[in-house]
């Protein structure tokens, strides 16, 4: 085998920084203009990926183009798009953050609501984030309720309390099972308390008076 010599390695390095180099003076050499444009289209094709490339080339070397904010929303729906729910939340917290007076904060709060509720689990799972989902949707309602967003948020609302009060009563049901009645009555009665007008607030209100029959039981036989 041939020995690879200091001048052909260095031929090699600036190859491969050369194709490097020109990439990114290509990239340099396209305007904010162009470069959205790019980016959209890349993200009607669905092409999330390349259009994370494209709006965060416009965002690095326009900040202050006209464009930039339009970037900063796209990098978040193509994370989102992607099921890339942690790196959307954190991009559209960061658009509230950096731009809290902005028309599209309904539609950013509406959309880190969604990174939480679509990855919602069944009721015997942990519910953080239906809790998460619930917090995002709640807050919309109350900051900006003649949205269109807020309208939509309001069923997810409903579906997040359905899953949180399911899991409640998917717990009490456990402890009722195994005859541990006292924390069974706990959780049935906080499961009432904070869902009372929910099917499974309804049938909690039932078991706690079963609970306390059970225990009186067991305290009659001893």
């Amino acid at each position: 085998m041939k020995k690879i010599t200091p001048v052909i390695l260095l031929v090699l390095l600036f190859s491969v920084s050369g194709c490097a180099w020109f990439q990114d003076k290509n990239e340099m050499e396209k305007s904010a203009q162009e470069l959205v444009q790019e980016g959209s289209s890349q993200f009607r094709d669905r092409d999330f990926k390349d259009a994370i490339h494209s709006f965060t080339t416009l965002k690095d070397w326009y900040p202050f183009s006209k464009y930039a904010i339009l970037a900063e929303l796209k990098i978040a729906d193509a994370h989102y798009e992607l099921e890339e729910y942690e790196e959307a939340i954190f991009a559209y917290q960061e658009f509230e953050s950096l731009h809290p007076k902005n028309e599209a904060i309904p539609y950013v709060i509406y959309r880190t609501g969604l990174c939480w509720f679509d990855r919602i689990d069944t009721v015997d799972r942990d519910q953080k984030s239906s809790r998460k989902a619930q917090a995002e949707f709640s807050r919309l309602v109350e900051r900006f309720p003649d949205t269109p967003q807020a309208a939509k948020a309001a069923k997810h609302i409903e579906h997040c309390i359905s899953s949180l009060a399911g899991h409640e009563l998917y717990v009490a049901q456990f402890y009722f099972k195994a005859k541990q009645y006292k924390a069974a009555q706990k959780r049935f009665e906080y499961l009432f308390a904070n869902y009372p007008d929910t099917k499974e607030g309804k049938e909690a209100l039932t078991h706690i008076a079963l609970c306390q029959q059970m225990i009186d039981q067991a305290e009659t036989d001893k």
